[in-house]
């Protein structure tokens, strides 16, 4: 299905402007720009899929370093941060200078793919939040929103492949329904734990604890 969508919105504008819509400058303006949100979204579903099915594979292996948490946000904040403006949303950090033992591609996607979700699901004018710090022997890393929040009833299934809890939402900001899935399998690698605490409309701050 989450295939199946984008590619029978594409066939079907691509129709349409071969039927004679492209000679309408405005029309094929227009549909050009959804066939390509809709290619976009396709390309994003397949990296997730590959990410996922090599987390998953018996060969799979963890490269680990020392990362400075610091330098690691100080060179994805750029982007997130742009990310945010775009819905006028207030992005902080608040990161103690600590040094984390971890795979750095992951422990990156498992930061950029968080603050995403947070920022996918939060109102215009919200706000959220990224803290790294030092919890004894754990280096816990949170994500907090100000955004539409989760269901109690629906917590125990948000790390499920392809589960929304919004799914106009999601689908319309170009979420492919399997961050979470991968930030819990990139966490599990570690050796660590996540944990989620939301309330409907006041937000969600999502808890990730890896060995240190």
């Amino acid at each position: 299905h989450e295939l199946r969508t984008p590619v029978t919105s594409i066939k079907g504008f691509s129709e349409t402007l071969l039927d004679g819509a492209m000679h309408d400058t405005e029309m094929m303006q227009e549909f050009l720009t959804i066939i390509y949100n809709e290619s976009d979204r396709i390309q994003n579903l397949i990296e997730d899929l590959l990410a996922l099915s090599k987390l998953e594979g018996d060969n799979f292996r963890l490269v680990l370093h020392k990362i400075n948490a610091k330098q690691l946000v100080e060179s994805l904040t750029p982007a997130l941060q742009y990310q945010a403006e775009q819905k006028e949303i207030t992005f902080t950090t608040d990161i103690e200078d600590i040094e984390i033992k971890a795979d750095k591609d992951r422990l990156s996607q498992v930061i950029i793919n968080l603050v995403d979700n947070a920022i996918n699901y939060t109102p215009e004018k919200g706000k959220v939040s990224l803290k790294i710090s030092k919890d004894g022997k754990s280096v816990k890393i949170q994500v907090s929103d100000t955004g539409i929040g989760i269901p109690e009833e629906e917590l125990p299934r948000i790390f499920e492949r392809f589960y929304r809890i919004d799914k106009a939402r999601s689908r319309s900001s170009g979420g492919t329904g399997l961050g979470l899935a991968i930030v819990k399998h990139i966490v599990e690698v570690h050796d660590g734990e996540i944990h989620i605490d939301s309330k409907v409309d006041q937000g969600t701050t999502i808890t990730v604890c890896l060995p240190l």
